[in-house]
Protein backbone atom coordinates (compact mmCIF):
# COMPACT_ATOMS: atom_id res chain seq x y z
CA UNK A 1 0.00 0.00 0.00
CA UNK A 2 1.56 3.47 -0.71
CA UNK A 3 2.45 5.79 1.65
CA UNK A 4 0.59 9.06 0.16
CA UNK A 5 -2.82 9.12 1.53
CA UNK A 6 -3.44 12.51 1.08
CA UNK A 7 -4.66 14.59 -2.14
CA UNK A 8 -5.11 18.40 -2.61
CA UNK A 9 -8.11 19.63 -5.40
CA UNK A 10 -7.87 22.67 -5.65
CA UNK A 11 -11.81 23.86 -7.08
CA UNK A 12 -11.81 27.57 -6.41
CA UNK A 13 -11.06 29.30 -10.08
CA UNK A 14 -14.53 31.32 -11.09
CA UNK A 15 -14.90 28.77 -14.64
CA UNK A 16 -15.66 32.72 -16.44
CA UNK A 17 -15.10 30.86 -19.59
CA UNK A 18 -17.84 28.63 -19.31
CA UNK A 19 -20.81 31.34 -18.25
CA UNK A 20 -23.43 31.68 -17.92
CA UNK A 21 -23.58 28.09 -16.84
CA UNK A 22 -20.97 28.73 -13.60
CA UNK A 23 -22.51 31.93 -12.60
CA UNK A 24 -24.56 30.51 -9.94
CA UNK A 25 -22.83 26.70 -9.64
CA UNK A 26 -18.97 25.62 -9.60
CA UNK A 27 -17.68 24.31 -13.04
CA UNK A 28 -17.02 21.48 -11.11
CA UNK A 29 -20.60 20.72 -10.57
CA UNK A 30 -21.68 21.12 -14.07
CA UNK A 31 -22.59 17.56 -15.07
CA UNK A 32 -20.80 15.43 -16.97
CA UNK A 33 -22.67 12.30 -18.05
CA UNK A 34 -24.79 11.27 -14.91
CA UNK A 35 -22.21 12.69 -12.41
CA UNK A 36 -20.72 16.26 -11.74
CA UNK A 37 -17.37 16.66 -12.55
CA UNK A 38 -15.69 16.90 -9.45
CA UNK A 39 -16.94 13.43 -8.61
CA UNK A 40 -14.78 11.64 -11.38
CA UNK A 41 -11.90 13.01 -9.68
CA UNK A 42 -12.83 12.03 -6.21
CA UNK A 43 -13.69 8.76 -7.19
CA UNK A 44 -10.58 8.67 -9.31
CA UNK A 45 -8.25 9.49 -6.08
CA UNK A 46 -10.24 6.95 -3.63
CA UNK A 47 -9.36 4.20 -6.03
CA UNK A 48 -5.45 4.58 -5.13
CA UNK A 49 -6.20 4.88 -1.24
CA UNK A 50 -6.40 8.51 -0.40
CA UNK A 51 -7.85 8.68 2.70
CA UNK A 52 -8.35 12.79 3.32
CA UNK A 53 -8.86 15.22 0.88
CA UNK A 54 -8.58 19.11 0.97
CA UNK A 55 -10.41 20.76 -1.45
CA UNK A 56 -9.44 24.18 -1.92
CA UNK A 57 -12.25 26.32 -2.50
CA UNK A 58 -13.28 29.91 -2.77
CA UNK A 59 -16.82 32.21 -2.75
CA UNK A 60 -20.11 30.26 -4.64
CA UNK A 61 -18.39 26.71 -4.02
CA UNK A 62 -20.62 25.84 -0.99
CA UNK A 63 -22.04 22.94 -3.55
CA UNK A 64 -19.45 20.63 -3.74
CA UNK A 65 -19.55 20.68 0.53
CA UNK A 66 -23.25 19.62 0.04
CA UNK A 67 -22.23 17.14 -2.61
CA UNK A 68 -20.47 15.04 -0.40
CA UNK A 69 -22.01 15.31 2.79
CA UNK A 70 -24.80 12.28 3.72
CA UNK A 71 -27.90 13.35 2.76
CA UNK A 72 -30.09 11.75 5.07
CA UNK A 73 -33.22 13.32 4.21
CA UNK A 74 -32.92 12.30 0.91
CA UNK A 75 -31.60 9.19 1.38
CA UNK A 76 -34.82 8.72 4.19
CA UNK A 77 -37.47 9.69 1.16
CA UNK A 78 -36.15 7.23 -1.65
CA UNK A 79 -36.65 4.66 1.48
CA UNK A 80 -40.15 5.77 2.26
CA UNK A 81 -41.09 6.20 -1.78
CA UNK A 82 -39.55 2.50 -2.32
CA UNK A 83 -36.80 3.54 -4.35
CA UNK A 84 -34.02 2.36 -2.91
CA UNK A 85 -32.58 1.01 -6.37
CA UNK A 86 -31.38 4.66 -6.76
CA UNK A 87 -29.65 4.28 -3.30
CA UNK A 88 -26.85 2.76 -5.09
CA UNK A 89 -26.48 6.01 -6.94
CA UNK A 90 -25.21 8.21 -3.61
CA UNK A 91 -22.72 5.27 -2.65
CA UNK A 92 -20.12 7.56 -3.14
CA UNK A 93 -21.52 9.38 0.31
CA UNK A 94 -20.41 6.80 2.14
CA UNK A 95 -16.61 6.19 0.64
CA UNK A 96 -13.72 5.94 3.29
CA UNK A 97 -12.36 9.40 2.67
CA UNK A 98 -12.24 12.38 5.33
CA UNK A 99 -13.07 15.30 3.51
CA UNK A 100 -11.81 19.11 4.42
CA UNK A 101 -12.05 22.31 2.88
CA UNK A 102 -10.24 25.41 3.21
CA UNK A 103 -11.02 29.11 1.08
CA UNK A 104 -7.92 30.65 -1.06
CA UNK A 105 -9.03 33.80 -0.35
CA UNK A 106 -7.50 35.82 -3.38
CA UNK A 107 -7.27 33.81 -6.78
CA UNK A 108 -3.79 34.29 -7.34
CA UNK A 109 -3.43 30.90 -9.24
CA UNK A 110 -2.81 27.67 -8.67
CA UNK A 111 0.53 28.13 -7.30
CA UNK A 112 -1.08 30.04 -4.58
CA UNK A 113 -3.83 27.82 -4.13
CA UNK A 114 -1.48 24.77 -3.04
CA UNK A 115 0.06 27.01 -0.69
CA UNK A 116 -3.00 26.87 1.36
CA UNK A 117 -2.77 23.44 1.81
CA UNK A 118 0.58 23.34 3.67
CA UNK A 119 -0.91 23.61 7.17
CA UNK A 120 -3.15 20.63 6.52
CA UNK A 121 0.00 18.28 4.42
CA UNK A 122 2.49 19.41 6.62
CA UNK A 123 5.46 16.88 5.75
CA UNK A 124 3.90 14.31 3.98
CA UNK A 125 3.91 13.78 0.32
CA UNK A 126 0.21 14.27 -1.21
CA UNK A 127 -1.40 14.30 -5.15
CA UNK A 128 -2.66 17.05 -6.69
CA UNK A 129 -5.93 16.71 -8.51
CA UNK A 130 -7.19 19.65 -11.05
CA UNK A 131 -10.89 19.35 -9.88
CA UNK A 132 -12.13 20.35 -13.41
CA UNK A 133 -10.25 17.73 -15.53
CA UNK A 134 -11.15 13.84 -15.83
CA UNK A 135 -8.65 11.02 -16.45
CA UNK A 136 -10.13 8.74 -18.12
CA UNK A 137 -13.95 6.93 -19.24
CA UNK A 138 -14.02 5.94 -15.54
CA UNK A 139 -12.77 6.33 -12.34
CA UNK A 140 -10.69 3.24 -12.55
CA UNK A 141 -8.06 5.97 -14.21
CA UNK A 142 -4.36 3.94 -13.15
CA UNK A 143 -2.23 7.18 -13.79
CA UNK A 144 -2.25 8.12 -10.20
CA UNK A 145 -0.94 4.52 -9.24
CA UNK A 146 1.62 5.24 -12.03
CA UNK A 147 2.94 8.22 -10.79
CA UNK A 148 2.80 7.05 -7.48
CA UNK A 149 5.19 4.02 -8.40
CA UNK A 150 7.58 6.33 -10.09
CA UNK A 151 7.71 8.60 -6.91
CA UNK A 152 8.36 5.81 -4.97
CA UNK A 153 10.83 4.01 -7.20
CA UNK A 154 12.86 6.73 -7.88
CA UNK A 155 12.90 8.58 -4.31
CA UNK A 156 11.69 11.54 -6.61
CA UNK A 157 10.48 14.98 -5.29
CA UNK A 158 7.51 15.66 -7.58
CA UNK A 159 6.23 13.49 -10.83
CA UNK A 160 3.72 14.87 -13.23
CA UNK A 161 1.46 13.55 -15.55
CA UNK A 162 2.08 14.69 -19.24
CA UNK A 163 -0.77 14.20 -21.95
CA UNK A 164 1.04 14.65 -25.72
CA UNK A 165 -1.06 17.04 -27.37
CA UNK A 166 -0.80 18.96 -31.32
CA UNK A 167 2.15 20.75 -31.64
CA UNK A 168 0.45 23.49 -32.95
CA UNK A 169 -1.36 23.67 -28.99
CA UNK A 170 1.93 23.67 -27.10
CA UNK A 171 1.35 27.63 -26.51
CA UNK A 172 -1.68 26.85 -24.38
CA UNK A 173 -0.22 24.48 -21.74
CA UNK A 174 2.97 24.37 -19.61
CA UNK A 175 5.76 21.74 -21.86
CA UNK A 176 8.26 19.49 -20.30
CA UNK A 177 11.83 18.86 -21.47
CA UNK A 178 12.16 15.26 -21.07
CA UNK A 179 15.83 14.50 -20.99
CA UNK A 180 14.81 11.00 -22.74
CA UNK A 181 11.88 9.45 -24.17
CA UNK A 182 9.85 7.08 -22.36
CA UNK A 183 6.84 6.58 -20.93
CA UNK A 184 8.30 7.34 -17.70
CA UNK A 185 11.20 10.19 -18.20
CA UNK A 186 13.03 12.50 -15.88
CA UNK A 187 12.38 16.10 -16.37
CA UNK A 188 15.42 18.55 -17.46
CA UNK A 189 12.50 21.62 -17.66
CA UNK A 190 8.80 22.97 -17.49
CA UNK A 191 8.52 26.01 -20.28
CA UNK A 192 5.06 27.65 -19.91
CA UNK A 193 3.23 28.40 -22.14
CA UNK A 194 6.21 28.15 -24.85
CA UNK A 195 5.65 29.41 -28.92
CA UNK A 196 5.50 26.91 -31.08
CA UNK A 197 8.71 26.95 -32.76
CA UNK A 198 10.60 26.83 -29.58
CA UNK A 199 8.55 24.39 -27.28
CA UNK A 200 11.15 21.27 -26.58
CA UNK A 201 8.51 18.86 -27.24
CA UNK A 202 4.52 18.06 -27.31
CA UNK A 203 4.02 17.20 -23.42
CA UNK A 204 1.53 19.27 -22.13
CA UNK A 205 1.25 19.00 -18.12
CA UNK A 206 -1.84 17.23 -17.32
CA UNK A 207 -4.15 17.95 -13.98
CA UNK A 208 -2.11 15.08 -11.74
CA UNK A 209 0.90 15.67 -9.38
CA UNK A 210 2.90 14.44 -6.33
CA UNK A 211 4.74 16.20 -4.61
CA UNK A 212 6.90 16.20 -1.58
CA UNK A 213 6.54 19.07 1.00
CA UNK A 214 9.73 21.09 -0.13
CA UNK A 215 7.11 22.69 -2.92
CA UNK A 216 6.17 24.87 -0.31
CA UNK A 217 9.20 26.64 0.24
CA UNK A 218 9.80 27.10 -3.17
CA UNK A 219 5.95 28.42 -3.82
CA UNK A 220 7.24 31.01 -1.55
CA UNK A 221 10.13 31.92 -3.47
CA UNK A 222 8.31 31.68 -6.66
CA UNK A 223 7.77 35.55 -8.19
CA UNK A 224 4.24 36.22 -9.37
CA UNK A 225 4.19 36.22 -13.20
CA UNK A 226 0.66 37.80 -14.73
CA UNK A 227 -1.51 39.46 -13.07
CA UNK A 228 0.32 38.62 -9.55
CA UNK A 229 -0.43 34.91 -9.95
CA UNK A 230 2.42 32.63 -8.55
CA UNK A 231 2.67 29.26 -11.14
CA UNK A 232 2.68 25.90 -10.01
CA UNK A 233 5.60 25.19 -12.98
CA UNK A 234 7.75 27.70 -11.79
CA UNK A 235 7.91 26.53 -8.46
CA UNK A 236 8.43 23.23 -9.77
CA UNK A 237 11.04 25.16 -12.30
CA UNK A 238 13.29 25.86 -9.04
CA UNK A 239 12.93 22.32 -7.86
CA UNK A 240 14.86 21.04 -10.73
CA UNK A 241 17.29 23.97 -11.26
CA UNK A 242 18.31 23.26 -7.58
CA UNK A 243 18.78 19.80 -8.15
CA UNK A 244 15.79 18.13 -7.31
CA UNK A 245 14.54 15.27 -9.12
CA UNK A 246 11.27 15.68 -11.21
CA UNK A 247 9.91 13.00 -13.13
CA UNK A 248 6.99 12.72 -16.22
CA UNK A 249 4.81 9.86 -16.51
CA UNK A 250 2.67 9.96 -19.88
CA UNK A 251 -0.78 9.02 -19.91
CA UNK A 252 -1.72 6.11 -22.01
CA UNK A 253 -4.34 5.57 -24.68
CA UNK A 254 -7.05 4.61 -21.62
CA UNK A 255 -6.40 8.02 -19.61
CA UNK A 256 -7.42 10.28 -21.98
CA UNK A 257 -7.89 13.87 -19.69
CA UNK A 258 -11.34 15.50 -20.10
CA UNK A 259 -10.82 19.36 -19.23
CA UNK A 260 -13.71 21.12 -18.23
CA UNK A 261 -12.24 24.18 -19.13
CA UNK A 262 -14.49 25.62 -22.06
CA UNK A 263 -17.56 25.07 -23.42
CA UNK A 264 -15.60 23.27 -26.60
CA UNK A 265 -14.26 20.57 -24.06
CA UNK A 266 -17.24 20.29 -22.29
CA UNK A 267 -19.44 19.20 -24.97
CA UNK A 268 -17.03 17.04 -26.23
CA UNK A 269 -16.52 15.52 -22.65
CA UNK A 270 -20.39 15.25 -22.03
CA UNK A 271 -21.29 13.25 -25.47
CA UNK A 272 -18.26 10.48 -24.66
CA UNK A 273 -19.16 9.82 -21.60
CA UNK A 274 -23.27 9.80 -22.27
CA UNK A 275 -21.88 7.33 -25.61
CA UNK A 276 -20.05 5.36 -22.50
CA UNK A 277 -23.25 4.71 -20.13
CA UNK A 278 -24.38 1.41 -19.73
CA UNK A 279 -27.94 1.94 -20.01
CA UNK A 280 -28.65 5.00 -22.36
CA UNK A 281 -25.23 4.41 -24.32
CA UNK A 282 -26.89 2.84 -27.33
CA UNK A 283 -30.19 4.99 -27.79
CA UNK A 284 -28.45 8.03 -27.52
CA UNK A 285 -25.66 7.26 -30.28
CA UNK A 286 -28.85 6.09 -32.59
CA UNK A 287 -30.09 9.13 -32.11
CA UNK A 288 -27.02 10.94 -32.50
CA UNK A 289 -26.67 8.70 -35.94
CA UNK A 290 -30.19 10.19 -37.12
CA UNK A 291 -30.21 13.57 -35.96
CA UNK A 292 -26.35 14.03 -38.15
CA UNK A 293 -28.27 12.20 -41.03
CA UNK A 294 -30.61 14.58 -41.32
CA UNK A 295 -28.36 17.31 -41.32
CA UNK A 296 -26.28 15.66 -43.89
CA UNK A 297 -29.19 14.84 -46.04
CA UNK A 298 -30.51 18.44 -45.50
CA UNK A 299 -26.83 19.73 -46.91
CA UNK A 300 -27.43 17.46 -50.21
CA UNK A 301 -30.60 18.89 -50.95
Amino acid sequence: MSLINIAVVPVAGMGTRLLPATKSQPKEMLPVGRKPVVQYVVEELGQVGVERLLFITGPGKTSIENHFDLNHELIQTLRNEGKEELLDQLSFERASIQYFYTRQRQLLGLGHAILCAEPFVRNEPFVVALGDSIIGLTEKSRIVERMTDCFENQNADAVIAFQEVDPMAVHRYGIASPKEEGDVFEVADLIEKPPVDKAPSNLAVAARYILKPSIFDALKRTEPGAGGEIQLTDAIRILIKEGAKVYGVKLNDTNTRYDIGNFGSYFRAFTEFALADEKFGNEYRDYLRERLKKETDADHS
